[in-house]
C-alpha cells in the first residue's frame, strides 16, 4: 500500500505516474520538524538495515554514513564522497520495521543514516515543499515492486545494446574507429558498439560532426553497420555560444536557454568554452532540444549517451570575475603575502559552484524557477527530451539511450552509467554494490566503465572487471584521454579477452530474459542475498555477492593477485566456470562457505538448485546470435522460459516471445 503526504507546495517532478492515495497530516513512520525547513527522524534499532539511494556511494546497506542528493560532477569516488551524479531519494528500512520511503524533492537533500548518531535516521532539506510516499508491504521485494509500479515501467533498450561496446575519450578520426573494429574482427573478439566521445564534434558543438575527420558521416555510419557495429555518439548539456551555429541562434531567438533573474542568458564554460544551457524543464524547449537529435538519427545513428548534464560547469562568467579580482588583490600585496589556501579554494570552487546554480532560472509553465531549487532534475529532463523525441521521430522503435546524471523518473526514458570511475580494484566492488540499489529505483539498464575511466589500468584489473561486466546490461570498456590505453589488443594474450567477452554473448538469451522479466513485472534484475534469504543471517550480511534473476548468483573476484575467492552459498548450488577452451566446469556444492579458484580468463557463476539457464553458441555480434538452438546448464529436470523478440519493436506482451526449454 502506498500513501502520499504533501508538505507545502512541491514542485511536480513527474517521478510518480500512478495515482496514489493522498493522506493528511504526517505518517507515523517517524517524527517531523518544520521549524527550519524539513526534518524527518526515526530511530534505528541494532538489527535495522537501510537500502536504496540508487547511484549513491558505499555499500548496499547504506547505514553508517551520510549521503547527499545533489547531482555532482565529481570524478573522485573516494569513500568520503557524499554525492555523485544522481539523486535517487528512495530508501527501504528493514529489521524492526519494514517500510519504503520516497522523498520526492528535486533540490539538495541530506540522508544521515546512522552517521551523527548510530541509532538515528534523519532526512533533511531546506524547504518543506515535497511529496513523501510511504510504501508498506509484506517483504522488501513487495515494497519495491509497488514503488516501481508507481513510477512507471523501466526503459527497455534495443537488443543490440546487450552486446559489448568499446569506448575511449580520444578516438577522433575514422581511422581510430576503424582500427578498433578491425582489431576486434581480426581476433574474433565480439563487438556491437563503438562510442564516440566529444572529439567527433566540430569544436565540441552539439549536433555537429567534424567534417574534416568525417567528410561523409552517414556513409561512415553505414560502413560500420556493415561490420555489425553501431556508432554511439555523446551529447553534452551545454550549447556553444557562437554566431552562425544554428542550435545556438535558434535557442536564443526562441528563448529556450536558461536565463538569469534579469532576463539575460546565463553563460558558463564547459568543453566548447562559454555555453548556454537548454531549459529542458520548459516543455517547448525540451521538445526543441530533443528534435535536434534528428540530425544524427537521419544519418543512421541508433543510440546516444548524454553527458555533463548535472549540469557540469567548469566556471561561470561571474565566478571567473570573482577569481580574477582575488588574483589582482594578491598581486597588490606582493609575493610574500600570497594566501595560498584562499587562492586554491577559490579556484577549486569555480567548478560546479552552488552559487552558479542559484544564478539561473527555468521557465516552467510561465513561472520562473531558480535552478538550485530543481537542480537534480536537469539530467533527467535532458534524457527525457531525447526519449520523447525518438518516439516522435521513429515511433515503435527502440533507441539506445543512457545518461550520467539522473533522478527517479528518468528510468522511463533511458539507462545510466555510473560515471567517471577509476582504475581501482575497489571500484569493481562499488560497481557491484550499486546494481541492486539502482534496480530499486527503476534503473535496470546500468553499467560502469569497465577497466576504469581515470588512472592507468592493468591487464588483470580489466579482465576481472570484464568478468563482472559480463552480467551487467550495459557492458562497456571506457577510458580517459591521457590514461593507459585499455582496449584488449593493448595487452598480451588477446584470446583471453575474446573468451571472457564471448561468455557475455553466450549468456545473452538468459540476461535478455532476466532483464525483460524485471522490466515487465517491476522486479529487480539484481538483488541482495538478504532479499532472497531473509532468514539466513550470513546471507543478510553479504554485500560482495548478488542474486541475478531468479536462477543465479554472481560473486566476482575483485582483489589484485587473487587466484579465487571465498563464496557463501545460502543453498545447494551448481558452481559453473566458463573455461577458455569453450567448455564448462560444473560442480555441485552444498550450502556453506567455499573457496573457489577462478583464473583470469575464466568467468564464474552459480546456479540455484532445481534451476537451469540457456546458453547460446559464441558469436561476434548480437545480430548473429543463434537463439533458436540453445543449450542449457543447470540441474537435471529443470526448465527455463526464454524471452526473445526482434530487438527493436515494442510489442513486449506477445506470447510468441516466450519459449520453454529443459
Amino acid at each position: 500500500m502506498i500513501s502520499k503526504y504533501i508538505f507545502g507546495h512541491p514542485f511536480d517532478t513527474e517521478a510518480v505516474v500512478e495515482a496514489v492515495e493522498i493522506k493528511s497530516g504526517c505518517p507515523e513512520t517517524g517524527t517531523f520538524d518544520f521549524s527550519d525547513g524539513f526534518c524527518f527522524t526515526c530511530p534505528l534499532e541494532k538489527e535495522d538495515r537501510v537500502y536504496g539511494l540508487g547511484g549513491a556511494n558505499r555499500g548496499i546497506n547504506k547505514r553508517g554514513y551520510v549521503y547527499e542528493s545533489d547531482c555532482s560532477d565529481n570524478p573522485n569516488h573516494h569513500e568520503d564522497v557524499r554525492s555523485l551524479y544522481a539523486a535517487h531519494n528512495f530508501i527501504l528500512l528493514t529489521g524492526s520495521r519494514l517500510v519504503g520511503l520516497f522523498f520526492d524533492y528535486p533540490s539538495f537533500m541530506r540522508f544521515d543514516i546512522g552517521y551523527t548518531r548510530q541509532d538515528m535516521l534523519q532526512v533533511t532539506c531546506k524547504e518543506a515543499n515535497l511529496n513523501l510516499y510511504v510504501i508498506e508491504g509484506d517483504s522488501p521485494l513487495d515494497i519495491i515492486r509497488q514503488f516501481r509500479h508507481s513510477i512507471g515501467r523501466s526503459y527497455i533498450p534495443p537488443k543490440f545494446a546487450f552486446g559489448f561496446g568499446q569506448s575511449r575519450w580520444g578516438y577522433k578520426t575514422r581511422e581510430d574507429f576503424r582500427t578498433v573494429v578491425k582489431k576486434h574482427r581480426e581476433h574474433h573478439v565480439p563487438l556491437d558498439m563503438v562510442y564516440m566521445d566529444i572529439d567527433y564534434m566540430q569544436d565540441y558543438m552539439d549536433f555537429t560532426v567534424n567534417e574534416e575527420n568525417f567528410p561523409d558521416f552517414a556513409g561512415f555510419v553505414q560502413e560500420m553497420k556493415d561490420e555489425g557495429v553501431r556508432m554511439i555518439p555523446i551529447i553534452d548539456a551545454g550549447v556553444k555560444i557562437k554566431e552562425g551555429y544554428s542550435v545556438y541562434e535558434e535557442g536564443v531567438e526562441k528563448g529556450y536557454f536558461c536565463q538569469k533573474e534579469d532576463g539575460e542568458l546565463f553563460s558558463a564554460a564547459v568543453w566548447p568554452g562559454y555555453t548556454h544551457f537548454p531549459d529542458v524543464l520548459n516543455k517547448e524547449a525540451r521538445a526543441w532540444f530533443g528534435d535536434h537529435y534528428r540530425f544524427l538519427v537521419d544519418q543512421g545513428i541508433e543510440g546516444f549517451w548524454n553527458d555533463m548534464n548535472e549540469p557540469s560547469i567548469f566556471y561561470s562568467e561571474e565566478g571567473m570575475k570573482e577569481a580574477m579580482e582575488l588574483v589582482a588583490q594578491i598581486e597588490e600585496k606582493g609575493q610574500e603575502n600570497v594566501p595560498f589556501f584562499q587562492m586554491m579554494g577559490k579556484l577549486q570552487s569555480l567548478s560546479n559552484s552552488h552559487e552558479d546554480y542559484a544564478r539561473f532560472y527555468h521557465n516552467v509553465d510561465g513561472a520562473m524557477i531558480r535552478h538550485d531549487k530543481v537542480h537534480n532534475l536537469f539530467g533527467y529532463n535532458m534524457t527525457r527530451a531525447a526519449g520523447e523525441a525518438f518516439a516522435r521521430m521513429v515511433p515503435g522503435k527502440r533507441f539506445l539511450l543512457f545518461s550520467r546524471s539522473s533522478y527517479i523518473g528518468m528510468h522511463r526514458y533511458g539507462g545510466i552509467w555510473t560515471g567517471d570511475n577509476k582504475s581501482w580494484w575497489s571500484h569493481i566492488l562499488l560497481n557491484l554494490k550499486m546494481l541492486p540499489s539502482l534496480n530499486m529505483c527503476g534503473f535496470l539498464y546500468v553499467g560502469a566503465d569497465l577497466g576504469g575511466f581515470g588512472c592507468d589500468t592493468t591487464r588483470d584489473l580489466v579482465l576481472r572487471w570484464l568478468a563482472l561486466g559480463v552480467f551487467t546490461p550495459l557492458m562497456r570498456n571506457h577510458s580517459a584521454l591521457g590514461t593507459r590505453e585499455q582496449e584488449f589488443y593493448q595487452f598480451e594474450d588477446p584470446q583471453d579477452f575474446a573468451h571472457v567477452i564471448g561468455v557475455r554473448y553466450r549468456l545473452i538469451p538468459y540476461l535478455y530474459t532476466a532483464y525483460m522479466k524485471a522490466a515487465l513485472t517491476d522486479d529487480m534484475m539484481f538483488k541482495p542475498l538478504a532479499f532472497v534469504y531473509p532468514e539466513d543471517e550470513m546471507a543478510v550480511r553479504i554485500e560482495d555477492q548478488l542474486m541475478l534473476g531468479d536462477e543465479c548468483m554472481i560473486a566476482p573476484v575483485y582483489t589484485q593477485n587473487a587466484d579465487g575467492r571465498v563464496v557463501y552459498l545460502p543453498e545447494r548450488m551448481m558452481f559453473v566456470k566458463f573455461l577458455p577452451d569453450g567448455s564448462l566446469y560444473t560442480e555441485i556444492m552444498e550450502k556453506g562457505l567455499h573457496y573457489v579458484e577462478v583464473a583470469l580468463n575464466e568467468v564464474p557463476l552459480f546456479i540455484r538448485e532445481n534451476c537451469c539457464i540457456p546458453l547460446a553458441d559464441a558469436a561476434e555480434t548480437v545480430e548473429t546470435l543463434d537463439t533458436k538452438h540453445l543449450s542449457t546448464v543447470g540441474f537435471d529436470g529443470a526448465s527455463f522460459t526464454v524471452y526473445d523478440d526482434d530487438g527493436f519493436g515494442m510489442e513486449y506482451e506477445d506470447p510468441g516471445h516466450y519459449t520453454t526449454i529443459k
